[in-house]
């Protein structure tokens, strides 16, 4: 089986400012729940985790959990949080209120959207987070590369609460063995709290206009050896991928960029993973977690 960790839904109209950057007209329309499993039966995903596209409003979280309620495939929802403006426990109860509020598996905040490369480094922040861990909830890191030190401060502090750096930290795989060595040490210190997983989503968006596979593989091994297969999981990033891949391209770059490994292994980052690390309930209709994901 196979479940993508990391996609979104949007209707731009509702307010996702950031989607008027140039440069983004492919993806500057709506995305539903019909297009989502249109994309998953032709590419043959399973189940997903619907995270927040960054449209900042808690008016999200209603909307994307009733989309969870209503779409089987849908596993879990990463809400959006502001982490740090307080009351972050009555804000995830009042998440768990809504329909569909069970499905709630974890929260972000844009915190690669905030100047400070020591962002998750304040005291608000930190209180925000242990909140977070304390609802039993995983926190999404949506960072930027010279944000990491700064995660894996965090982590180290925050041992109860389970991250998930998305994206691999963005690293700049368009600039090659030069994006490579910047990102290494930072990312393998975040990587050294076993409370840590990662994504291996958005990395497309990250390489070259005209990438290929082979420009991801060396971040992909740094991943492997770093966190292990057990501490990673498969995200298409759809449809932000569409300005680089179409969804199945992105899983197919992904088969061709991985190392040789094990069967378990395979099952781990293509569902193991992100069941555990979300808790994910499958659907009672028989899919089998250990099932060949290919």
């Amino acid at each position: 089986m196979i479940i993508d960790a990391h996609h979104h839904l949007w209707r731009p109209e509702r307010g996702y400012p950031w989607l008027d950057e140039p440069g983004l007209t492919a993806i500057r329309r709506p995305f539903t729940p019909a297009d989502l499993t249109a994309e998953l039966t032709a590419t043959g995903v399973h189940g997903t985790v619907l995270v927040e596209g960054g449209r900042c409003h808690p008016d999200e979280a209603a909307e994307f959990l009733g989309y969870a309620a209503d779409t089987a495939p849908i596993l879990g929802v990463v809400a959006w949080l502001d982490v740090a403006a307080g009351n972050v426990s009555g804000t995830i109860d009042g998440y768990r209120r809504l329909r569909g509020g069970e499905l709630l598996v974890g929260v972000r905040s844009q915190v690669q959207g905030d100047p400070d490369p020591d962002y998750l480094d304040r005291v608000d922040v930190r209180r925000g987070l242990a909140d977070v861990a304390a609802a039993g909830l995983a926190f999404d890191l949506v960072i930027r590369a010279d944000q990491l030190p700064a995660a894996a401060r965090a982590a180290r502090a925050l041992p109860q609460l389970r991250f998930v750096l998305d994206h691999l930290g963005k690293p700049r795989i368009d600039q090659g063995a030069a994006g490579l060595s910047s990102w290494r040490g930072p990312v393998a210190e975040l990587a050294a709290n076993a409370n840590v997983t990662g994504k291996l989503s958005g990395l497309v968006t990250e390489a070259r206009p005209d990438w290929s596979p082979d420009e991801l593989r060396p971040f992909v091994e740094v991943a492997i050896e770093e966190f292990g297969a057990d501490r990673l999981m498969f995200g298409s990033d759809w449809p932000v991928c569409l300005l680089r891949s179409d969804y199945p391209g992105v899983r197919r770059a992904l088969e061709v960029a991985l190392p040789p490994l094990s069967t378990r292994q395979r099952r781990d980052i293509f569902a193991g993973t992100a069941i555990r690390t979300y808790g994910l309930t499958l659907p009672a209709d028989g899919i089998d977690p250990d099932a060949p994901s290919a």
